[in-house]
């Protein structure tokens, strides 16, 4: 009776995930034709609908939901489907006795018509044969007839049970051909063999599709390197000045440079990426499988290091040149920036001095024209009186109207600015 208890959401499929890239059992004499497409991370579809119509073909069930890998005999061979990050593989096995080893492909008992119609791109199509040790050993002579009269490329491995050689080359029938002589390894160590070694073919394409767009990128990046450089000189050349409408154009033509650098950054980085990853499976398939050395031949690792490595070496190196074409531009746009941020405080400093100029004068402005208030306040104010004065001397009252005028004067105009005063004192603190 199974435990009860609560499971992680993901325990079960992280389990199976342990088993989603597992092998396909070989037994000498067996021949393999193996097909890589690429079809990125939205085309799982098409292929999965592709993959049904290949078992519709032969007359088999088909499956409501495929998930990472599927295996399933055709009846003539049998199919291993993979799925993988950007790409699905299809591995077709044939077992019996061959007379040579690729003059008749596994993929020949496929519909024309099924393969023509495949829904992307292959990027890889491998040929391999496995080969009893029961059969006479080829040599040199031999296998290089073998290979089209191409260098054979060969190394044994798993630490001497088999040797393998191939020559790396796409041959007339579109296939790269591989070649495994099974001295004696178990049916799971040749099924792992011949993985690893389909894996590395596959992997090392894969990796190098970021060395044509490397090559491709390079001028653009050495003419935005050649305008970057531009527009620093043109910077130090300026130094101190604060024109800020030159500084606003150099802002301007920087922020376009910036703009195209990380344009070609976002085309490129996730290639390069993946350039470096496929070529770290590359290297650790190739640890797998323990080569030995065959007396006058460069081993796979020899081989595949000496033209893999500087490809991805110079993706690295075009990537690390991006990434500081992109930091030094960053780096000029905050200096410029900057400058141009000094530029306008200096000039909002120089327009706050106006102002305080302009404010100064204005207090002055106003403080005559308050005297003038106090002045014309006074002189009404003492009309005012005058007229008051004078009727009362009509009147018959004993007043000399002209003395109290006199008098009068300076009440009023003190009258008027105390008035004024008090006016501008309340408007003050209301404020």
């Amino acid at each position: 009776m199974p435990f009860v208890f609560q499971e992680h959401p993901l325990r079960r499929a992280l389990t199976a995930e342990l088993h989603a890239r597992t092998f396909e059992p070989l037994r000498a004499p067996e021949r393999l034709s193996h097909l890589a497409v690429v079809c990125g991370e939205q085309g799982t579809a098409r292929n999965v609908e592709h993959l049904k119509r290949l078992l519709a073909h032969f007359g088999l069930p088909i499956p409501e939901m495929v998930g990472q890998h599927y295996a399933v005999d055709l009846g003539p061979m049998r199919l291993r489907w993979e799925l993988h990050t950007e790409f699905v593989t299809y591995t077709f096995t044939k077992r019996g006795a061959f007379t040579h080893p690729f003059a008749v492909p596994v993929l020949d008992e496929l519909p024309p018509e099924w393969l023509r119609d495949l829904p992307d791109e292959v990027i890889s199509a491998v040929s391999l044969a496995v080969d009893s040790c029961a059969t006479p050993e080829r040599d040199n002579d031999e296998l290089t007839d073998l290979f089209d009269g191409n260098a054979v490329i060969g190394s044994e491995a798993v630490g001497g049970l088999a040797r393998v050689w191939s020559d790396f080359r796409i041959h007339s029938d579109g296939f790269v051909h591989i070649l495994i002589r099974d001295c004696s390894l178990s049916e799971n160590q040749a099924g792992r063999l011949a993985k690893r070694i389909l894996d590395i073919n596959t992997y090392r394409g894969l990796a190098l599709i970021g060395f044509p767009l490397a090559r491709q990128v390079a001028p653009s990046l050495t003419d935005a390197d050649h305008r970057l450089a531009m527009l620093a000189s043109r910077m130090s050349t300026q130094g101190t000045s604060t024109d800020v409408a030159f500084e606003s154009e150099l802002l301007a033509e920087l922020t376009t440079l910036a703009a195209e650098i990380e344009a070609i950054s976002a085309r490129t980085t996730y290639r390069f990426d993946a350039s470096r990853a496929y070529y770290g499976m590359v290297r650790k398939r190739l640890e797998q499988l323990r080569q030995q050395r065959i007396e006058g031949l460069q081993t796979l690792t020899e081989f595949l290091d000496a033209r893999l490595a500087p490809a991805i070496a110079t993706c690295e190196s075009t990537q690390r040149r991006l990434t500081d074409l992109a930091e030094r531009a960053a780096r000029l746009t905050s200096l410029l920036r900057a400058r141009v941020e000094v530029s306008l405080q200096e000039q909002n400093g120089q327009l706050l001095e106006s102002m305080d100029r302009r404010a100064h004068l204005q207090l002055r402005l106003q403080e005559t024209v308050e005297g003038l208030s106090v002045i014309a306040i006074g002189y009404y104010g003492v009309g005012l009186v005058g007229y008051a004065l004078k009727g009362l001397e009509q009147g018959g009252l004993p007043i000399n109207a002209a003395l109290g005028m006199g008098i009068a004067v300076p009440l009023v105009v003190g009258i008027a600015w105390l008035g004024l005063r008090r006016v501008k004192k309340r408007l003050t603190d209301a404020h």
